[in-house]
């Protein structure tokens, strides 16, 4: 059986996906920048959160599966040039910090939730391009399927390479990863190293990126987390980049597009032409 659960936590409307079979549900609080900021599979909970992030909308959030669009990564400075105009934009860019738009549920033969996002004056000064973003999460059997549309609706083309930033509790960071990646780029010393199974970010401050992958897939876990989660994406996700915090109980693995700083290099852009559109997913579930 599934529902769609609406109520108030503190300052937000919150939307829960519910699974009854599988004891699973999705929280999402579409005005705190579309996240996801709760995800739990037979009872337990697979994401981290720091509450005081999410409840201080001066804050970003750090934990849940926040948005990266319409990049992923940072920009060197901050800023990035755009046919001879300078733009300053955010870490990551504007979505996570967006209020997003509900604009459908439906609960019969599963749980989702459609919301929206479009472009107006305050992202044009950091992003001079017309668009709407549609993502539906669905929850279907205790999976989580983020169903992702990327509307160029002006008429010249597009540059993004979004991507997610999933927070898994865990207090073991040396973690196995599953993944035809043989290499990888690690931000700690900027040097590329073989991937021989494991990667232990316990004592790493910036984060290691996998290279050279072409199945869509990674699965990860270790004895803390007595389970493994797979991530499954689209095409468009050429890197999974890994990150934790010092002291705290979280390993992130991300799907990016691209690259940090991608919109300086302008090798991998993905480019949406003038009233056209990409569509891709990414997935989230438990494997025993």
């Amino acid at each position: 059986m599934y529902n769609v659960k609406e109520s108030f936590e503190q300052k937000y409307k919150i939307y829960e996906l519910i699974d009854t079979e599988t004891n699973s549900w999705v929280k999402v609080a579409p005005e705190r920048g579309g996240i996801i900021f709760s995800y739990g599979v037979k009872g337990e909970e697979l994401l981290y959160l720091n509450e005081e992030t999410f409840f201080n909308k001066d804050k970003n959030v750090r934990g849940g599966i926040p948005i990266l669009f319409p990049i992923s990564g940072q920009l060197a400075n901050g800023t990035y040039e755009w046919n001879g105009k300078t733009y300053t934009m955010a870490n990551h860019g504007f979505a996570r910090n967006a209020s997003w738009e509900v604009i459908g549920q439906e609960a019969d033969n599963r749980a989702s939730l459609s919301i929206r996002l479009t472009s107006n004056e305050q992202t044009k000064r950091s992003y001079p391009f017309d668009f709407t973003v549609v993502f539906t999460y669905v929850l279907v059997g205790g999976k989580l399927t983020i169903k992702q549309e990327y509307n160029n609706t002006g008429n010249t083309s597009m540059p993004i390479y979004p991507g997610f930033h999933p927070y898994f509790k865990t207090s073991e960071k040396n973690l196995a990863y599953e993944t035809d990646a043989t290499e990888y780029y690690d931000y700690n010393d900027d040097k590329v190293k073989q991937f021989t199974g494991k990667v232990d970010l316990t004592d790493l401050k910036e984060s290691v990126v996998f290279l050279g992958s072409e199945d869509p897939s990674i699965s990860f876990g270790g004895p803390a987390l007595k389970k493994r989660i797979k991530l499954s994406y689209g095409e468009p996700f050429k890197y999974i980049v890994l990150w934790t915090e010092s002291g705290k109980d979280f390993v992130c693995v991300e799907p990016w597009m691209a690259k940090t700083d991608e919109l300086n290099r302008k090798e991998e852009l993905v480019m949406i032409n003038g009233r056209e559109s990409l569509v891709t997913e990414f997935s989230i579930e438990v494997k025993e």
